[in-house]
């Protein structure tokens, strides 16, 4: 099957069935290569998907979404819903019970207590949790006794699933993490390097933003698995040199995220080594507007709310940065048949994506430049626009990636010609999507005017991903640079239909509330989508169980691979 085949015509993921039921690491070794290398092993303090990935293996949730996005059970007997008695009638509470005899990778036992305790570590208002728009009205959470533990939400939730539903909120260890709450948090380096987990595989050796060993766990609930004794996982380098391991030298087994140009990965591909794999869900490759002023005069308030930025406050000059952009020539040069345009940061599933800013696909540098005249930004004989003694220049980072830098160099000529200086920078992607809060270079912290990236969001439902945008989810020093609304977004309206979505059952109801926020967010100019973009990823022929998963971790079931 020819990468073209795949991506033309899968809707969701390729599967591979695993061979019979083989014994706990009898297929001894497996390498996995993510071209962004793992920074910290706690997806609470980091959002990147490379550290989510990473501690998927050795940390899990209660329940994941499967290869099709249907919440399936990991730690639990079965997913609560009203039918079952697991959701309350009046959907103000869920209450979930733990498998029988689940321990830990040191042997201890797993208990509801582990579960109440990680809900509070990241509850905690001075702990800046990555994920705290996942417990969004949760205002309490008790075991029941040890195996029963219920979450209860202040208002009726019709979509109770987002805490420790997907990779992104899983149960870490009570008596591990005791003494990482709050600002303690990212201090905790044993604890956040190598967790002690239920999951497949525990951790022997975390070097962080290069390699991880790991081993199959003694203690996993099932004994036949996992197949493989050991596994690395490898980060670094670059998508071309990761899908050449797999493709060509088959030095790898697994390679993750395949930022390539579509004729060359089939021309790897067709070294017969191993294969494409792909599907497509709610990834979009965008560019984030830093509403507020990096500078670096403002000390520790630079990028914070306290100073407005000089001017990309100005709704035309954002509006105009996303007139210049030719989206259908970004897909072109950096996706292919991996990519489509799209003028939303919420295109899928299908239901919520919304037709209202389809403008954007036609590129107009006529307009942004006529609408930047009107506005006041007179160009200058240096060919950049002024007003009032402020230039539109600006600095647009994004991660080390050829196809991100490709895109850079092509959008920084576009904004050229409606008057707008550039300076590109690119960050080592362990970087800019790592979770040191010493360094000025992470996405979360955004010391630069614009930047660009995409992620994913657990599941089918989006109302925690579109609440990634209220005015509380802004990173700051407070919360350790750990929010998730990147560009600083404050809109009152918007905070509304955030809590309207949440108590909001209707299906239909719900999806014209998830278009009303993200045509806000469109309309404002504070994300400037690019590209709808595949889950791109490769396999090695020799490697059985793949379920390329779009709505969860790439490797949510990597206690089923094993060695053909």
């Amino acid at each position: 099957m020819t990468l073209k085949s795949i991506l033309l015509g899968a809707a969701a993921a390729v599967a591979l069935a695993p061979m019979a039921q083989a014994g706990r690491g009898d297929s001894g070794h497996a390498n996995i290569i993510y071209w962004q290398a793992a920074s910290i092993m706690n997806p609470y303090l980091s959002g990147g998907t490379k550290d989510i990935d990473a501690s998927s293996m050795v940390i899990e949730p209660l329940a994941h979404y499967d290869e099709n996005g249907a919440m399936v059970p990991t730690l639990v007997t079965e997913i609560p819903t009203v039918a079952n008695g697991g959701v309350s009638a009046d959907l103000t509470s869920i209450t979930w019970k733990l498998k029988p005899g689940l321990k830990w990778s040191d042997g201890s036992a797993v208990t509801a207590n582990d579960v109440v305790f990680t809900a509070n570590y990241c509850m905690d208002p001075s702990g800046g949790c990555q994920q705290l728009a996942k417990f969004a009205d949760v205002t309490n959470v008790e075991a029941l006794d040890d195996l029963t533990v219920k979450i209860s939400y202040g208002k009726p939730k019709p979509f109770p699933y987002g805490p420790f539903v997907g990779s992104t909120t899983p149960v870490i260890q009570a008596k591990q993490f005791a003494d990482c709450m709050g600002t303690k948090a990212p201090t905790c380096t044993d604890a956040n390097f190598k967790p002690i987990g239920t999951g497949p595989f525990e951790v022997t050796e975390f070097r962080a933003n290069d390699t991880i060993s790991l081993k199959a766990n003694p203690n996993y609930r099932d004994p036949a698995k996992p197949a493989f004794a050991t596994l690395t996982f490898k980060g670094g380098g670059d998508a071309a040199a990761a899908a050449r391991s797999v493709l060509e030298t088959g030095e790898f087994d697994y390679a993750w995220n395949l930022q390539i140009a579509p004729e060359i990965l089939a021309q790897m591909e067709s070294k017969g080594k191993g294969k494409i794999v792909a599907g497509f869900g709610p990834l979009v490759e965008r560019i984030m507007v830093n509403l507020t002023d990096p500078n670096p005069k403002w000390g520790d308030e630079r990028s914070t709310v306290k100073h407005p930025h000089p001017f990309l406050s100005d709704i035309n000059v954002r509006k105009a940065l996303s007139m210049a952009i030719d989206r259908k020539t970004l897909v072109e040069v950096g996706y292919g048949k991996a990519g489509q345009v799209t003028c939303n940061v919420l295109p899928s599933p299908a239901i919520y994506n919304s037709t209202a800013n389809d403008g954007c696909k036609v590129q107009d540098i006529a307009g942004a430049n006529a609408l930047l005249e009107k506005a006041g930004w007179k160009l200058g004989s240096d060919g950049v626009r002024a007003k009032d003694g402020v230039r539109l220049s600006l600095v647009y980072q994004t991660s080390t990636n050829a196809v991100r830098q490709d895109f850079q160099a092509i959008i920084k000529d576009w904004w050229r010609q409606i008057g707008v200086a550039t300076e590109l920078k690119n960050i080592d992607a362990a970087v800019f999507f790592g979770g040191d809060q010493s360094s000025p270079d992470t996405f979360q912290k955004l010391f630069a005017d614009v930047e660009m990236y995409a992620n994913n969001f657990d599941g089918t439902d989006p109302e925690a991903y579109m609440g990634s945008w209220k005015c509380s989810q802004i990173p700051s020093p407070s919360n350790a640079w750990l929010g998730a609304n990147m560009p600083r977004y404050c809109n009152a309206d918007y905070d509304k239909l955030v809590a309207e979505m949440s108590g909001t059952a209707d299906l239909n109801k719900r999806a014209d509330l998830a278009k009303a926020m993200n045509d806000m967010l469109m309309q404002d100019y504070a994300i400037i989508p690019l590209v709808w973009r595949g889950n791109v990823a490769a396999r090695a022929n020799s490697l059985a169980g793949v379920k390329l998963n779009v709505w969860d971790s790439d490797l949510w079931n990597v206690a089923d691979w094993s060695r053909k």
